[in-house]
């Protein structure tokens, strides 16, 4: 018998004359465990776990004749039409259904219950796509935060994978980072997925940063707890930039100074002081305002706090945070709201000027890249709520310093 935190799936074929109704249902002291309903084209089915009394919905179109799977993992259930995955969502808590239902439904149904397949490393390019200004990875499938960086003469943007509008795992998100490039601005390549959610205990994969070192390639992140508690900062690497693995070794958490639970958005920067520097997205309690911690490290391993970067007016938190180097002077950028500000120094930290004009009105939550000496903001438009499609615009500095904003020539 399959233990029920192992990966395993089932599959059926809808009859060729299949009306509506429901397919199959399993109950559990008189309520709902597990069911599939097929509905005026569509597939849905839901599952039942004990961290909520809503289920996880899975819904996808599906005509007679489709082959439909379903697919459980002890972090994520998928809904396959005709061996393709047409949707997904990630649980936590104890299923309401055991592996003895399961497979009692197979037998009596004679639907064949499998491991799930063998998955090899994805190669470094995985799909293409032209017309970046609008795009998003599919029907169903939005573009939320980007965190866009340049290296090796190629345009990388890195994104939250976002289905429901934030509405996955009962509201929290469950988002992913997804990664597209290019050298052009024209031609883009998907790479395999940088960030997966493969654990029950990660809610979501919040908005982070990139940076490369040595050969070696560094994503930051914050994880937002199922039970809303402190965020913990942790990071994956890569040696190729294409492939990366967790540092499941690596937690670090704000102090009590802060909004342990909200802190989110970390921007990795190496200074010019050869020290690691941290930005982070939080709310500074004893003045009730949002503001950017900042933490240091010589090793990047034990960090320090240091006064917040930045502390807005408020007690709306500044997300997103960017920071970079360009023409002699330092930018720091947040997004308040979802628009963005920025503000410019001669200093690594500290001493910002406010422009006169801060926006950078680049859709939601923009951050920017230096790619071949030219300022690529990439942020995104919502299309239905949260998350939507990409968005891109480029800007310049004047001789004080300060930026103006006009469309990507090759994005016309």
């Amino acid at each position: 018998m399959k233990d029920i935190m192992s990966e395993w799936m089932f599959s059926f074929e809808l009859a060729p004359d299949a009306a509506q109704g429901e397919v199959f249902g399993i109950k559990k002291d008189d309520k709902t465990a597990l069911s599939a309903v097929f509905d005026a084209g569509y597939m849905m089915v839901s599952a039942y776990f004990t961290a909520s009394e809503n289920p996880l919905n899975l819904v996808a179109p599906a005509a007679p004749g489709d082959r439909v799977s379903f697919v459980y993992r002890p972090w994520r259930i998928e809904l396959w039409i005709n061996g393709e995955v047409a949707d997904e969502n990630w649980q936590y808590g104890e299923a309401r259904f055991d592996l003895a239902d399961i497979e009692a439904l197979c037998g009596e149904r004679g639907y064949p219950l499998t491991d799930v397949p063998a998955q090899k490393e994805p190669a470094c390019v995985v799909g293409h796509f032209t017309n970046a200004l609008g795009w998003r990875p599919g029907e169903n499938v939005f573009v939320g935060d980007c965190m866009p960086y340049s290296h090796d003469g190629r345009y990388h943007v890195l994104y939250l994978k976002d289905r429901r509008h934030h509405g996955s795992k009962w509201g929290m998100g469950a988002h992913q980072w997804n990664h597209v490039s290019s050298a052009d601005l024209v031609n883009w390549d998907i790479h395999p997925m940088a960030v997966p959610i493969d654990d029950p205990s990660e809610a979501s994969i919040c908005t982070g940063s990139w940076l490369e070192k040595d050969g070696l390639h560094r994503l930051y992140y914050a994880v937002r707890q199922n039970d809303w508690g402190p965020a913990p900062i942790r990071r994956s690497f890569s040696k190729d930039g294409y492939h990366y693995e967790k540092d499941r070794d690596f937690s670090v958490y704000l102090s009590e100074r802060y909004l342990q639970k909200h802190a989110r958005d970390p921007k990795i920067i190496f200074g010019a002081d050869k020290k690691w520097h941290m930005l982070v997205t939080t709310t500074d309690l004893p003045v009730n305002k949002g503001c950017l911690a900042h933490l240091v490290s010589d090793d990047e391993l034990h960090w320090t706090e240091l006064e917040p970067e930045i502390t807005v007016d408020t007690a709306d938190e500044p997300e997103c945070p960017d920071y970079f180097f360009y023409k002699g002077r330092y930018y720091i950028l947040y997004s308040v709201k979802g628009k963005a500000h920025y503000k410019y120094s001669d200093k690594p930290f500290g001493a910002w000027i406010e422009p006169a004009e801060p926006i950078i009105d680049c859709g939601s939550v923009p951050k920017c890249a230096v790619w071949n000496d030219r300022l690529i903001f990439t942020g995104f438009t919502c299309i239905g709520g949260y998350a939507g499609a990409l968005n891109f615009l480029e800007a310049k500095a004047d001789e004080n310093g300060e930026l103006s904003v006009f469309p990507v020539a090759e994005m016309q």
